[in-house]
């Protein structure tokens, strides 16, 4: 398969309708914690807020600058992440760990839509972009919390 079609196949219209319609994309006022990460390699940004109640996000907001990958899996968390609390998160980010780096299945539940990144698995330089709103969510929870 030629690196094109390669291409046309990572970027799929799913992926890209995705980025397209990101939900909860205005920041929040006086959040109980705001976390921004930044992947490195490709330079991808999300910057999540985030409001608690009893250990349950009840509202969010999120900045993303990323490739469209990273834009999906931001895309996918704003549609799922209201109702959530941190182990529901945390398994969510343990399993697209696995399915991006392991081969595992694609998370469970509401956090399933994440199959449609599983063509990703073959461009371990996206990986961290596809993380970032995971792991800026975890840590901005574990702030919230403390």
């Amino acid at each position: 398969m030629s690196d094109t079609a390669d291409l046309v196949k990572l970027y799929s219209n799913r992926i890209l309708a995705l980025t397209a319609d990101m939900p909860l994309t205005d920041r929040l006022e006086n959040p109980d914690a705001t976390v921004k990460k930044r992947a490195p390699l490709c330079g991808s940004t999300v910057t999540v807020d985030i409001k608690m109640r009893d250990g349950v996000i009840t509202n969010y907001g999120q900045d993303v600058k990323a490739c469209a990958l990273g834009q999906a899996s931001a895309a996918i968390m704003g549609g799922t992440v209201i109702g959530r609390n941190a182990e529901e998160i945390a398994k969510a980010r343990d399993e697209l760990r696995a399915m991006l780096k392991d081969e595992g299945p694609a998370p469970a539940p509401p956090f399933d839509g994440l199959e449609v990144l599983i063509p990703a698995r073959e461009y371990k330089n996206r990986h961290a972009s596809i993380m970032l709103v995971f792991d800026a969510l975890a840590e901005a929870m574990a702030e919230a919390s403390a």
